[in-house]
């Protein structure tokens, strides 16, 4: 607890969720407090995609607790609501949660945070962006904020040692989404770029190793998510997310596993506006011979290097048994109004959006 006496902070407000404290995870950071004689809350009453009401409910204990640092331990559900909490808290106007979305003009740095992640999917450890679930309205929302941003990220591998395979599996391919839709987003440049390409290469080479729980593989993942979120913070995503926040939100899928099967379908419905950038994935992915390649063939290698690393870690291949054909146009208007829409390098119609749910089904 060396940097919290650096900072001095005196009393740590624990953010994670209930599984991790179940399975005596989060032990692993409260020990350390304990044995620095550091008091500490904790609050666990998150949910996977958290909503509004957990936020709103953090806040409050957070004002009870008397504590005035933040420590979050787990994944993205932990570490946005600690976020949003953080945020609230030094930007009381912000109270109703849901004003947050967007690029929301707080005025204060959130409270500070350490963040200390316990998957390797959604870098919201080194991200300016959370989500947040409107329970009321049946839909997620983006906030993208620079004051949000943790003041340390511990990274370490062995905090992910005891995921299961299916959580593993599932964040890793969020953390490939991010690499690969970053990349391809009309916001990339050359120096986000480099990042993106760096992190596709060491998912692609380190994912099926950390979903086997083997050493090489969770640290390769750990560098690997870490690094994209560097990337993708400043440049945003694309339709994958945008079509992926309404299932999370309707159908409380997982995240990463939305993200999964929808990734390969919506690489396809890309390829055409993306230019030669499909054979750097494919590339990146492990394809050889990728200069020999005509576009048409570098982007079906790409593709298909990608679907056959979901298939390899276990990710279902399509959403028949999650989305319902009567919900197809609600979902439809919740991908085109979310934030990561406008960031894909093809513009999507409504009719677009369905064909795509609907070829998934």
């Amino acid at each position: 607890m060396t940097e919290a006496k650096n900072g001095g902070f005196t009393k740590a407000f624990v953010c994670s969720d209930p599984d991790l404290i179940r399975f005596h995870v989060a032990d692993k950071v409260t020990s350390l407090l304990d044995e620095a004689k550091t008091p500490y809350s904790l609050y666990s009453m998150i949910q996977a995609n958290p909503t509004i009401q957990n936020v709103q409910d953090g806040v409050a204990a957070f004002k009870e607790s008397g504590a005035d640092f933040i420590i979050a331990i787990g994944g993205g559900s932990s570490m946005d609501t600690a976020k949003a909490i953080g945020i609230i808290i030094r930007n009381p106007e912000f109270e109703d949660v849901r004003s947050l979305e967007g690029v929301a003009p707080t005025k204060n740095p959130c409270v500070p945070t350490f963040a200390i992640p316990a998957t390797a999917g959604t870098a919201a450890e080194v991200t300016i962006n959370y989500v947040i679930t409107d329970v009321e309205k049946n839909r997620k929302f983006v906030c993208v904020d620079p004051h949000d941003i943790p003041v340390i990220a511990f990274v370490d591998p062995d905090m992910m040692s005891t995921m299961p395979k299916g959580l593993t599996a599932a964040t890793g391919m969020d953390a490939l989404t991010h690499a690969i839709e970053g990349y391809i987003t009309l916001g990339a440049w050359e120096l986000s770029d480099m990042f993106r390409l760096e992190a596709i290469r060491l998912i692609a080479k380190s994912l099926r190793g950390a979903v086997e729980n083997k050493a090489k593989g969770r640290e390769g993942m750990a560098l690997g998510q870490y690094v994209t979120g560097m990337g993708f913070s400043n440049v945003g995503l694309g339709h994958v997310h945008a079509m992926a926040h309404p299932l999370g939100a309707v159908y409380d899928t997982p995240h990463g596993v939305a993200n999964a099967i929808l990734l390969p379908t919506i690489m396809a419905y890309n390829a055409e506006a993306t230019g030669e950038k499909y054979r750097e994935i494919a590339r990146a992915m492990g394809v050889e011979n990728v200069d020999s390649m005509s576009q048409e063939e570098y982007s079906k290698a790409a593709i298909d290097a990608v679907a056959k690393l979901t298939q390899d870690v276990g990710i279902p291949a399509s959403l028949k048994d999650i989305v319902k054909e009567e919900d197809l146009s609600f979902l439809a208007d919740s991908a085109l109004a979310d934030a990561c829409c406008p960031g894909n390098p093809k513009k999507p119609s409504k009719e677009d959006v369905i064909a795509l749910y609907r070829s998934l089904m």
